[in-house]
C-alpha cells in the first residue's frame, strides 16, 4: 500500500544514520580519522535536512549522515523521499516503537505528489526499508488517510462538485462494506433538510447529502460531520477574486470527516460509526439564498441569512442536527469555516470549540502526543447575544466582527443537545508552502488527533 516503505533491505541498500546537531561531536569521536575528515571537509554540521554520502574503499557510497532536529521528530525523515536520489534505504539507529513509526509515518508523508493533471518527474521517490519496530497498521492508517484529503482538496472544483464527493464516499463505502445513502435535490427538501438545500439549489450540481454508516448498531455511535462546500464564491455576498483562488478547499471538512471514517473502518474499531457531509456549491444564479431570507431548519428553528458568504454553518446546522438525533456518544464536526480562526491561530492550529471538557482535554492532549496539535477557543456564552434576529430564532452571523470563530461556534451548538459530547474543529486544510512532508496544497490537520481520540476512548 505505501511504496516507497515496502524496500526489502538488500546489498545495495544505504544505511542511514541520522544524527543531531548536538550529537554529532559524539558520532565523530567515535569514527576513523578519514571518515571524521571526510565529514568536516564537506562542511555537515548536522543541520536538520542536510545528508552527507560517506564513501566506501571502492568509491561507492558505503553510508549515509542525516542531520534530524531530534530522532523521534515526525518530520526527521519527511524530506528524505523526494530530496535523496532513487534507491534503498534503511536508518541506523535503534529506534523504539514510536520513533520507528513517526520515522516510517513521516517518510510515508513525504511520499505524496498530486499528479492527477500532469506527468510525475521522472526522479522517483527513495524507498525506505521498514524499521522493525514500527507499527505499520498505524502508519498505514495515517498516511492513506492524510493522502485521501490532499487528494480530494487538491482536486479542482470542475472535478470535484457535489456529485464527485458522494462518488468518493461511496468509494470508501464499497471498500469497507459500507452502507451510503445519498439525498439529492429536491429530495433534500422532501426529507427535511431545508437549509442545506436553501445553500446548493443555485447550482446546476445539486445539492446532497452523503449519509455513511459502518459497523454493528449495537457498538457506540460515533459521529462525524463534514463541511462539504465544493467551491465557494460567497453566494450573493460575493467573494472578491483574490479570496476565491482556494475555495476549491471549502470541502476540506468533508474530506477529513471521510478519512477520518477510513482511519476507523481501516483499523477495525468496534463503534457504529457514521458520516454525514452536506455537499453543495455556493455559487450565484437567479435562484441564489439572500441576504435577509429567513431560512428554516431540520432542527425547526429559523436562519435569518446575515451574510451568504457564511453558508458552511448553514449547511452544518441540518447534519448536526440528523447526527444529533441519534443521540451519538461522540459528535465530531470538520469545517474550514473562518477567516477569524485563521487570524487568531494562522494555518496550523485548528481551533477546536467543544461543550465537553474531558473530551476538549482529551483531544488537545492527543493533538500534542501525535505532533497534530489544535488549540481550544471557549464557547462564550455573552458572545450569543450577537447572533439575535429581530425576525428569526437565529441570525448566521454577527454584525459587529469580534470573535468571528467563537460565534459560528455558538450558532453550530443551538442545534447540538448540551448532553452530546461534541467537538467542532474549525480548520484550515491548506499548506500556504511547502514543508518537508507537508507539500503545499490541500492537507489534513486535527484528523490524526481525533482518530487517536476515538481509538483510546472506544478501542
Amino acid at each position: 500500500m505505501l511504496a516507497t516503505l515496502l524496500a526489502v533491505d538488500g546489498p545495495d541498500t544505504v544505511a542511514l544514520t541520522p544524527v543531531t546537531k548536538a550529537g554529532l561531536p559524539d558520532w565523530l569521536a567515535a569514527q576513523s580519522p578519514a571518515t571524521a575528515s571526510w565529514v568536516k571537509a564537506v562542511g555537515f554540521t548536522g543541520e536538520a535536512g542536510s545528508t552527507v554520502f560517506l564513501p566506501g574503499p571502492d568509491g561507492g557510497v558505503a553510508h549515509m549522515l542525516a542531520g534530524v532536529s531530534a530522532i523521534d521528530d515526525l518530520w526527521a525523515f519527511a524530506g528524505m523521499p523526494a530530496s535523496l536520489p532513487a534507491g534503498s534505504y534503511k536508518i541506523d539507529a535503534a529506534l523504539d516503537a514510536r520513533a520507528a513509526t513517526r520515522a516510517a509515518l513521516g517518510w510515508a508523508l513525504g511520499s505524496y505528489r498530486f499528479t492527477r493533471y500532469r506527468k510525475p518527474p521522472e526522479k522517483g521517490f527513495a524507498n525506505l526499508v521498514w524499521p522493525a519496530e514500527a507499527d505499520r497498521g498505524e502508519v498505514e492508517r495515517a498516511a492513506t488517510a492524510t493522502w485521501l484529503v490532499r487528494d480530494l482538496v487538491n482536486t479542482p472544483a470542475c472535478d470535484m462538485g457535489p456529485a464527485e464527493l458522494a462518488q468518493a464516499a461511496q468509494d470508501l463505502a464499497a471498500e469497507f462494506d459500507a452502507a451510503v445513502e445519498v439525498i439529492v435535490g429536491q429530495d433534500l427538501l422532501d426529507r427535511d433538510y431545508p437549509a442545506i438545500h436553501a445553500v446548493g439549489r443555485a447550482s446546476p450540481r445539486e445539492p446532497r447529502l452523503i449519509d455513511l454508516r459502518w459497523g454493528n448498531p449495537q457498538h457506540p455511535k460515533v459521529t462525524i460531520v463534514g463541511k462539504g462546500v465544493c467551491f465557494d464564491t460567497g453566494g450573493l455576498d460575493l467573494k472578491p477574486s483574490s479570496a476565491m483562488l482556494i475555495m476549491k478547499k471549502d470541502m476540506g471538512g468533508a474530506a477529513h470527516a471521510l478519512a477520518l471514517g477510513r482511519m476507523i473502518m481501516m483499523a477495525g474499531l468496534p463503534v457504529r460509526l457514521r458520516v454525514l457531509v452536506p455537499a453543495v456549491e455556493n455559487v450565484v444564479s437567479g435562484d441564489s439564498f439572500k441576504p435577509q431570507d429567513v431560512l428554516k431548519t431540520r432542527k425547526g428553528l429559523t436562519v435569518e441569512v446575515g451574510n451568504t458568504d457564511a453558508e458552511g454553518r448553514l449547511i452544518l446546522c441540518d447534519a448536526l442536527a440528523e447526527a444529533d438525533s441519534e443521540k451519538p456518544e461522540l459528535l465530531i464536526d470538520f469545517a474550514t469555516l473562518t477567516g477569524a480562526a485563521r487570524v487568531a491561530l494562522g494555518p496550523d492550529l485548528p481551533a477546536l470549540m467543544c461543550n465537553d471538557d474531558a473530551l476538549a482535554n482529551d483531544l488537545t492532549e492527543a493533538g500534542s502526543a501525535v505532533d497534530d496539535p489544535m488549540w481550544r477557543l471557549p464557547l462564550w456564552a455573552p458572545y450569543r447575544k450577537g447572533l439575535d434576529s429581530k425576525v428569526a430564532d437565529i441570525n448566521n452571523v454577527t454584525t459587529n466582527g469580534f470573535a468571528g470563530a467563537i460565534t459560528a461556534g455558538l450558532f453550530l451548538q443551538e442545534f447540538v443537545s448540551k448532553g452530546t459530547p461534541w467537538a467542532h474543529l474549525d480548520t484550515y486544510a491548506w499548506n500556504g508552502s511547502a514543508r518537508p512532508g507537508r507539500p503545499e496544497g490541500g492537507e489534513a490537520l486535527g484528523l490524526r488527533a481525533a482518530y487517536a481520540v476515538i481509538a483510546k476512548r472506544f478501542g
